[in-house]
């Protein structure tokens, strides 16, 4: 549904329409049961469309409450707790996480920085055997495990993309630096104050009838992940890193706040400085978890194809960042994409239900972010 006029915001409403004709026909193709896409530009909601399937077992539909799960959709969420803290001085990017933490100085850990937490430079990207999914709802077991867990590199010394404990330690410095846990902060600061009514890291109970389940499609190359993250007990726990849900239309409302420089219907979160801090290229460079290279900021991802830009074909070869004024944001396992592209004040949100391999990945979600980015004029 296409909602501000498309020429206010100087969008072409035809080339608008496509955008949404491409997210059908990828529904029809059968590319994923169900899916989400919302868009903003010059902080306006211009397009918000869904449909397919919440659950193609039952034939539940996705209405326009459906929630999706975000996997590391989430990372930007997490990091932005932290992007918030710094602002306020509470920490520096380069002071160790033990200084807020002792514990976690454990095992060879003392010299990790919060700079290497939000870079995937801190050396332990493997999730501990003992984290189950069943006890992600235990945050003192959390807690204990990141404090035991041995490195495997050392701090700084590599890029190596750490899917979950990125966002436990994260979670708890939070918890550490301000006091309030995670989840609470993350509505407090972030999704209350911006009006994000359905995003949630630890998901009331009442709700989990809105949420989609996720999907192993023909080619989904790791489908032993997908039950777990169909469980409510998952969907109820603290997982930072990968347990955001929510709907494409809040999750492009945080992406038009730091498009925006932070502010968003005249709700500050951040200050511009902050944001341009936080947005900056790190590092660029190969990614030892991933096989491939990646683009850096402070708990973003720089120009990736998912987003329309740089490599469409195959991510592994590398790109470089695109000047003064990259797009940011961060993809979800083999289902979503977040961005936001300040240069021309677009933010989108694309979540689908259908877990695929990134060779059909990267081509459905990148398909979409180019439409988008074709409809400004």
């Amino acid at each position: 549904m296409i909602l501000t006029s498309p020429e206010s915001v100087e969008m072409d409403p035809a080339a608008l329409g496509e955008v949404e004709a491409l997210f059908h026909r990828q529904l029809s193709d059968k590319l994923h049961p169900g899916a989400a896409l919302a868009v903003y530009r010059h902080g306006k909601l211009v397009l918000d469309v869904y449909g397919g399937l919440a659950d193609r077992e039952t034939g539940k539909p996705v209405e326009r409450g459906t929630m999706f799960i975000l996997y590391s959709s989430t990372k930007p969420l997490a990091a932005a707790c932290l992007h918030i803290l710094w602002e306020r001085r509470r920490f520096g990017w380069d002071d160790p996480v033990a200084d807020y933490w002792p514990g976690f100085a454990k095992n060879g850990k003392d010299g990790v920085t919060i700079r290497h937490v939000l870079t995937h430079q801190a050396g332990f990207p493997e999730t501990p055997w003992s984290l189950t999914w069943n006890k992600w709802q235990d945050w003192d077991f959390v807690v204990q495990t990141m404090e035991n867990i041995v490195p495997e590199y050392a701090p700084g010394e590599v890029m190596a993309y750490h899917p979950r404990n990125f966002g436990w330690v994260i979670g708890e410095l939070v918890r550490r630096i301000d006091g309030r846990p995670f989840n609470h902060f993350l509505r407090d600061e972030i999704a209350i104050p911006l009006a994000m009514q359905d995003a949630y890291v630890g998901l009331p109970p009442d709700l989990e009838p809105r949420v989609s389940r996720v999907h192993a499609m023909e080619d989904c190359d790791r489908p032993v992940s997908i039950p777990a993250y169909n469980e409510p007990a998952v969907h109820q726990a603290v997982h930072p890193a990968g347990g955001g849900i929510t709907t494409a239309r809040d999750l492009a409302r945080f992406y038009a706040m730091l498009g925006n420089g932070g502010e968003l219907d005249g709700v500050r979160v951040l200050k511009e400085e902050t944001v341009a801090e936080v947005t900056a290229l790190q590092l660029e460079g190969l990614d030892m978890s991933l096989g491939q290279r990646k683009a850096r900021s402070l708990g973003l991802v720089i120009d990736d194809p998912r987003m329309g830009v740089g490599s469409d074909a195959d991510d592994s070869e590398g790109y470089s960042p695109s000047g003064d004024c990259p797009t940011f944001g961060h993809g979800g396992q083999a289902t979503s994409v977040g961005w936001a592209d300040p240069c021309l004040g677009l933010a989108v949100a694309y979540i689908t239900n259908g877990a695929r391999s990134e060779d059909t990945n990267v081509p459905r979600l990148a398909a979409i972010s180019k439409a988008v980015r074709e409809a400004c004029l």
